[in-house]
């Protein structure tokens, strides 16, 4: 990442990785929690990597498990987490969204929605070395009929070409029945670019008379009006949607977004939050959270809007 990036967490100038250890080592031996979260939030993660490991050819050790003996709590796993290289974080994700009883459908669909189709098969690879399953396989063992259909042509998405009156046209048709056509939806929201979508989607509005909103929500049901409600959301803009998810202050959201989108878009999303709730990302925190997790946070935000 450069400095003109759009996310909040910047490469730290002067950085070596080698003085780092050597602080985190004196500070999870006199369990120091702010020396902690003063480096480990204000390095990229390509710096962090290089600090996990020199931390371990300085000390023989795993940095990761030495921070689970010195932190609990939600400091501890938001640390963890950051950790992580990007990959293998989304990676891990979606499979904590698919762990123990019942799935967390709206983060499979929020990381699938908002990840490029090479992103996703990065993604894939990686939940392959690390779980030794196939992602493709695991996401229909947790999804059923349309929505399945839906998860895994995200999964597999690329972009090919259409006509935006066609595309109009097959929406609009497939709405025409007592019952709507899912297929049209999902063959062209996960195979085209997302300015050749919204032109379709504004087209599809005009046509209707309603909002795409008001469509999925009167002519589509359960899962998968859930999931054709995020891709459309995401596709309109997703800085948006996932300031709404962010809006809902569940920590697990929280972690979720800003780990993933401090180097790339952070900055979009703090944008779209003060806009869509009146009061800034920043704020929110200091209302929700509290102790080192909030200092950790605050890191990550990095400042007021």
């Amino acid at each position: 990442m450069c400095w003109g990036t759009l996310g909040t967490v910047r490469p730290f100038p002067g950085f070596h990785a080698d003085r780092d250890a050597m602080e985190i080592q004196e500070a999870l031996e006199s369990k120091n929690v702010m020396t902690l979260l003063r480096i480990l939030t204000n390095r990229t993660n390509a710096q962090r990597q290089e600090i996990v490991k020199t931390f371990e050819e300085q000390t023989h050790k795993d940095l990761a498990a030495a921070l689970k003996k010195c932190l609990s709590g939600d400091v501890e796993v938001l640390l963890l987490e950051l950790l992580m290289p990007p990959v293998q974080y989304e990676a891990y994700r979606l499979q904590q969204a698919m762990a123990g009883l019942g799935t967390d459908e709206e983060t499979l669909m929020e990381i699938l929605c908002t990840r490029s189709g090479p992103r996703l098969q990065e993604i894939r690879a990686t939940y392959k070395q690390l779980y030794k399953k196939d992602l493709e396989k695991e996401l229909k063992g947790e999804t059923s009929g349309d929505f399945a259909k839906l998860i895994l042509a995200l999964l597999n998405k690329s972009d090919t070409a259409g006509g935006v009156q066609r595309d109009i046209e097959s929406l609009s048709a497939s709405l025409s029945g007592k019952k709507a056509d899912a297929g049209p939806w999902i063959n062209i929201l996960t195979s085209r670019d997302l300015d050749h979508l919204n032109k379709v989607l504004t087209g599809l509005e005009l046509t209707n008379g309603q909002t795409i909103n008001q469509t999925v929500e009167k002519r589509f049901s359960g899962d998968f009006r859930l999931g054709l409600s995020v891709l459309v959301q995401c596709i309109q803009s997703s800085d948006v949607y996932l300031a709404k998810r962010l809006a809902s202050m569940k920590p697990s959201f929280v972690h979720g977004i800003m780990v993933s989108h401090s180097e790339e878009d952070l900055l979009c999303i703090r944008a779209a939050f003060v806009k869509l709730t009146g009061t800034s990302l920043y704020s929110a925190l200091q209302k929700q959270f509290k102790g080192d997790h909030l200092q950790a946070l605050l890191a990550v935000c990095r400042s007021e809007d």
